[in-house]
């Protein structure tokens, strides 16, 4: 039997947004080929310092892990959407030690989730469905940092990365403008299976599931 485990956030922890419809972990237990169960460890409102904690009480049997985190830590950030600079330089730069940041903590994460020696999926941060226009914009370009971390350590290590920013893109798939509605959760489900179930590919780098 194989047992896929989600950690991480309320992209994957998602039933409190869903106004009573199927949650990520329900879809995914619907989606998923005989010979198959699920279980969900992701917490909502986590960081990746949260995610040891999670990785402790895993089940003894899990064989999978897919691992989405990061949103929180962009949100804890979000100030600098707001904040004023002497130049688009200055603004740069302070995405930069933003993602160096994060990388840190980031790379942390996913070497403890790969030394338990078990096939890992990682997800990259969508966009979310703000009503600003321009506040959508900036978020969107203030996420790349942050993606670009998951994309470069998913390449280091090979491993499978769900795009959830293609995954996600209409406002039916938000049920606010940071968390997956019911049919934005079926369509992430439905990436992990996808990304568990496929055999791997040779290739030399990460392998990108969009859908």
């Amino acid at each position: 039997m194989n047992h896929l485990v989600l950690i991480g956030d309320s992209i994957l922890d998602n039933a409190a947004y869903t106004a009573g419809g199927p949650a990520v972990i329900d879809h995914l237990r619907a989606f998923l080929p005989d010979g198959w169960k699920a279980s969900l460890c992701a917490v909502d409102g986590s960081t990746t310092d949260h995610i040891g904690e999670q990785l402790t009480s895993l089940p003894e049997d899990f064989t999978h892990l897919v691992l989405s985190v990061g949103g929180n830590n962009a949100l804890l950030r979000a100030d600098v959407l707001e904040m004023p600079v002497a130049s688009s330089g200055d603004a740069l730069l302070m995405l930069s030690g933003i993602a160096l940041e994060f990388e840190g903590s980031y790379r942390t994460v996913v070497s403890s989730c790969l030394q338990l020696g078990r096939p890992v999926v990682l997800c990259t941060i969508y966009h979310g469905n703000f009503p600003d226009p321009s506040y959508q914009s900036r978020a969107s370009i203030a996420l790349t940092v942050f993606n670009d971390v998951i994309i470069r350590v998913a390449l280091d290590s090979r491993l499978k990365v769900i795009d959830l920013r293609l995954l996600c893109n209409s406002a039916e798939d938000y049920a606010n403008p940071i968390e997956p509605s019911a049919i934005g959760g079926a369509k992430i489900a439905q990436a992990i299976v996808r990304a568990v179930t496929e055999p791997p590919l040779e290739i030399r780098g990460a392998y990108v599931v969009a859908g």
